[in-house]
């Protein structure tokens, strides 16, 4: 899944659930390394060598911290710690950003990771990544590929008015998602390139690894 910007990309790694893809340690050899707190020790304990922390000091302690790593101590708790992370990586100049461990726990700590994605929407590109799905806010028009057969979902956040897709076993044609109404979930990839647009509202996509 390609980001919207040019440039490197930054690996984000949140205190939710590590996906286990993070067994495969080679997938992030020679990438840029950004975690929170939350995230350091089972990091650590995989490998992983983190080139930028950032959190309040909740959950680790300052003595664990090498002296190699660039660490920002962020005591404000009026934001999150993805929203303060995001903050200090959008400071540095990074704009593209994969996001990991931002689900699998507590459940209102996701919800609050996607609205805080919503936020940043114009500044970064944001793709999650857990061990199922790759998944976004998308633009109002996104076009990429995706094996035959694998599932897509598109989910309203909380609406989205006149969708149009193409290339997927169930086409939506210009057509109104809403929660509590109608939402486009467990659709699949039946042709290349798959083409999604829409005129108005948020529109989030799952994309089946």
């Amino acid at each position: 899944m390609n980001h919207r910007f040019t440039g490197p990309e930054v690996e984000l790694f949140l205190n939710g659930k590590p996906p286990e893809i993070f067994c495969k340690r080679n997938l992030f050899s020679k990438k840029k390394i950004f975690a929170v707190d939350g995230a350091f020790y089972y990091l650590k304990k995989m490998g992983i060598q983190i080139d930028s922390l950032s959190g309040d000091l909740d959950s680790l302690l300052k003595k664990d911290i090498p002296l190699e790593i660039d660490f920002f101590e962020t005591n404000d708790q009026n934001s999150t710690d993805f929203d303060k992370a995001l903050k200090i990586i959008h400071h540095q100049g990074f704009l593209n950003v994969n996001v990991w461990g931002a689900s699998g726990k507590e459940q209102d700590h996701f919800l609050g990771n996607l609205s805080t994605a919503l936020k940043y929407k114009r500044k970064l590109s944001l793709i999650f990544h857990d061990d199922y799905h790759s998944y976004f806010f998308s633009e109002k028009r996104h076009v990429f590929f995706q094996k035959k057969n694998k599932k897509i979902s598109l989910f309203p956040f909380p609406k989205v008015e006149g969708l149009l897709t193409h290339g997927l076993k169930y086409p939506i044609n210009k057509e109104l998602l809403k929660i509590g109404k109608r939402i486009g979930i467990r659709n699949e990839a039946i042709e290349n390139p798959i083409e999604i647009s829409y005129q108005k509202g948020e529109l989030l996509i799952f994309i089946e690894k």
